[in-house]
């Protein structure tokens, strides 16, 4: 019987060769004519995917930035990046999944036919732009000189890397051109947009603070550009918690919050917040506490000694809210926008207003956001070690250590403020071959761009300073 049903379809697969040969040599799980849109949705998550996640092979940063600490693998916290291969791994997905994806959906945009009039198409592309710009400057805030003008030039396989301060400037110019290109009376990529589902509006003010963060980063490295581009930017950035440029997750997989996905749904046990947060919070009578972190197996609020193994059952956890399904994950905040504003204020960037007034409205936006009342937020800032005028260091601890207690959960923005203002001081690990000055200030280029594009890779290490965490970049100058 086996013979006879083989026999059967062997006959019925050779007429159909013969009948419709061209058929076979189609593969139907990877179709040549994609949506632009389609492309643009499976970048946008994509690049959410890997901000947002704790999976230890791809986004480490709030062990950089100490908001968490491990319970029983200490590479990472200790600073190993390279047993996991984590550069390698983050290089792949801004490079192939990112960038590759809104390259190609750039270039069918104007494919679409005439069902897509010509200004829509404009923003569609001008949404394109300003992901494509985000991308890039994670990856230059990230490495440093990287491949940009030969960056997806297929079949270039060995690209070059750009000067980082370079590709900034450019970054700029198309940030600039994509702004000016958005018309907010029409849509975009409608509900294919996981972002602002095609609203305009909310895309010209994420570019906007997009832009005023580019330009403060700027500040040190040259204060002339930073002032024009923050000064520009500020008057349309966003100027309430309800225009967040938020990534709303689902309820059920496979879109759900990548936190979920890593701590709930794996049913691991690998994170507690760490003693440097938790400390510092705690030391302020923050209100956040108990929105950020769980209570301790004594019912307070500890965090686990940073960068040694700690004892699951007795510290704080990230709150219970953080690990929904559905929580949202945040490109940037109104928070942020202000905390930006009062450190423009101290560079004498004329942007209004005073720095004890966007200080003090930074912290609001922030306890409200996470679920804090204004009487929760008055009371904190009615503190002497908290107020503007009274708390302890210059302007740049101030703000440096509150935005850095802001951006919890945004591991990356966490880090990139610390190097940014040196504060606050953080904790070092317990091991003696640790040093503060061991804390990355860049992550070091991939193992195959070093196998595999040499000489490039060489140059670009040379022309850095040297392939090392140590290493500072352009636009970190203290």
């Amino acid at each position: 019987m086996k013979k006879i049903l083989f026999l059967l379809f062997l006959v019925g697969f050779t007429f159909s060769c013969t009948k419709d040969f061209e058929s076979l040599n189609t593969d139907q799980k990877n179709p040549s004519n994609v949506p632009p849109g389609t492309l643009f949705s499976f970048a946008q998550k994509s690049m959410q995917d890997l901000m947002t996640e704790p999976n230890v092979n791809r986004n480490i940063f709030r062990f950089l930035s100490q908001y968490w600490t491990s319970t029983t693998y200490v590479d990472e916290p200790q600073y190993d990046i390279s047993t996991r291969n984590i550069p390698q791994n983050v290089w792949r997905i801004l490079y192939r999944d990112v960038l590759n994806n809104m390259k190609e959906c750039q270039r069918l945009i104007p494919e679409q036919g005439a069902g897509v009039i010509p200004v829509v198409q404009k923003n569609q592309n001008a949404c394109a732009e300003i992901m494509t710009v985000y991308t890039y400057s994670v990856l230059v805030l990230t490495f440093g000189d990287v491949p940009y003008s030969e960056a997806l030039s297929y079949p270039n396989l060995y690209p070059k890397f750009d000067d980082a301060k370079t590709i900034y400037t450019d970054l700029a110019t198309r940030l600039d051109k994509a702004i000016s290109d958005i018309d907010v009376n029409n849509g975009g990529f409608g509900s294919q947009d996981l972002l602002y589902a095609g609203d305009m509006a909310g895309w010209k003010t994420f570019a906007n603070s997009l832009k005023l963060r580019l330009g403060m980063i700027l500040a040190d490295a040259d204060a002339g550009t930073a002032k024009r581009m923050v000064e520009e930017a500020a008057p349309g950035a966003i100027k309430a918690n309800g225009e967040n440029a938020v990534f709303y997750y689902m309820s059920s997989p496979p879109n759900t919050n990548p936190i979920w996905v890593d701590l709930v749904q794996s049913g691991r046990k690998d994170f507690v917040a760490a003693n440097t947060i938790v400390d510092a919070m705690n030391g302020l009578n923050d209100p956040r506490v108990p929105l950020y972190f769980t209570e301790d197996a004594n019912g307070g609020y500890t965090g686990g000694i940073y960068g040694t193994s700690n004892n699951y059952a007795t510290y704080s956890k990230p709150a219970e809210i953080i690990t929904e399904p559905d929580f949202e994950a945040l490109l940037i905040d109104y928070a942020e926008v202000e905390f930006l504003l009062a450190e423009a204020v101290e560079r004498n960037m004329n942007v209004g207003g005073t720095a004890a007034e966007h200080y003090e409205k930074a912290i609001r936006a922030s306890i409200q956001y996470w679920g804090g009342s204004t009487a929760d937020a008055d009371t904190y800032l009615g503190q002497a070690s908290v107020a503007y005028a009274t708390a302890t260091g210059d302007w740049k601890q101030k703000i440096g250590t509150q935005k850095w207690i802001a951006l919890y959960n945004r591991g990356f923005d966490g880090w990139v403020e610390w190097r940014r203002f040196d504060y606050p001081i953080l904790n070092v690990p317990p091991d003696p071959s640790i040093t503060y000055a061991d804390i990355p200030r860049r992550y070091t280029y991939p193992v195959d761009e070093q196998n595999l594009n040499t000489d490039n890779y060489n140059a670009a290490s040379t022309a850095i300073g040297g392939d090392n965490v140590k290493t500072k970049l352009f636009w970190d100058k203290f």
